[in-house]
């Protein structure tokens, strides 16, 4: 919260905790990866990546199993709609969470702009491919994952609070890129232990 207030953020006393450290079960270091692995492929898909490329893409990386039910349904469509372009290529900033979660990014910078989109597609192309990634991969601990959570849950609040309010959002945040990595955070926290396509952002 004292980090919140110093950038201007509006915090709220009795917002509830997130769970302590000591009872984080967060996700494996494999399910990470190939969770990422799938963000980055709906991403560039979402982009306008030809067809031909995505599924080599998906070949190169094993990735057929790693997609969500939704995410597959989106991977099968030869003409997406703008509205799943626009939807999945936001995913770029979810994946810039699992990203910095297995150490391939240093840090999260205050989310007042969009993610660095050329580094994910050249961290994901350097691996090379799934085992390789999963070789490369460090995941951080429960503390450091919990307290960047933490952060994103308030830093969520006072997004949706500000809209409730007919105001932008505070500090010059991007409130779509906040909700990304709290979607993230949720999913690598296993709040209310949801699958991919079902995660919530509870404010």
């Amino acid at each position: 919260m004292a980090v919140l207030r110093e950038r201007g953020v509006p915090v709220i006393e009795h917002l509830p905790c997130i769970i302590a450290d000591e009872e984080l079960q967060p996700r494996t270091k494999q399910d990470i990866v190939q969770r990422t692995i799938a963000l980055a492929i709906v991403a560039v898909k979402a982009e306008g990546l030809e067809d031909a490329i995505v599924q080599e893409v998906i070949r190169r990386f094993d990735a057929a199993p790693f997609f969500s039910p939704v995410e597959r349904a989106f991977i099968d469509i030869a003409q997406p709609t703008d509205d799943d372009r626009l939807r999945f290529v936001w995913r770029y900033e979810s994946l810039w969470v699992l990203l910095w979660a297995l150490s391939f990014v240093d840090d999260l910078a205050f989310p007042d702009q969009i993610c660095d989109v050329p580094a994910t597609a050249s961290i994901i192309q350097r691996t090379g491919d799934y085992a390789s990634m999963l070789a490369q991969a460090t995941l951080r601990s429960p503390a450091t994952l919990l307290d960047q959570a933490d952060i994103t849950y308030r830093l969520d609040w006072a997004c949706v609070n500000a809209r409730v309010m007919g105001q932008p959002a505070p500090a010059g945040l991007n409130a779509s890129v906040v909700y990304e990595r709290h979607y993230a955070f949720n999913w690598l926290t296993r709040y209310m232990d949801q699958p991919w396509d079902e995660v919530r952002t509870d404010t």
